[in-house]
């Protein structure tokens, strides 16, 4: 899940890294970008304080949360992870 706010410039900079990984996991991994100021409930839920969060989950559980841009390297050595 990719938590972030139309005005917020780090999450523009996320994007393109989400887009890249999209296409290269594309029908093993479900990719969901969630609007803060629109999903305040579901931000709660996962304690989002900050934007861009990124949150991965395996078997309906947090696997991972990363706050800040995180490099696309690191996001797809954990989605590797997960899957196995």
């Amino acid at each position: 899940m990719d938590f972030a706010a139309d005005w917020c410039g780090p999450c523009k900079m996320q994007d393109p890294i989400i887009e890249e990984l999209e296409e290269k996991f594309k029908g093993l991994v479900e990719f969901r970008k969630i609007d803060v100021d629109a999903n305040i409930d579901i931000s709660s839920k996962y304690g989002v304080h900050a934007v861009p969060t990124l949150v991965l989950e395996k078997d309906g559980k947090v696997f991972k949360k990363y706050v800040g841009v995180t490099r696309a390297t690191v996001l797809e050595a954990d989605l590797r992870a997960a899957l196995e």
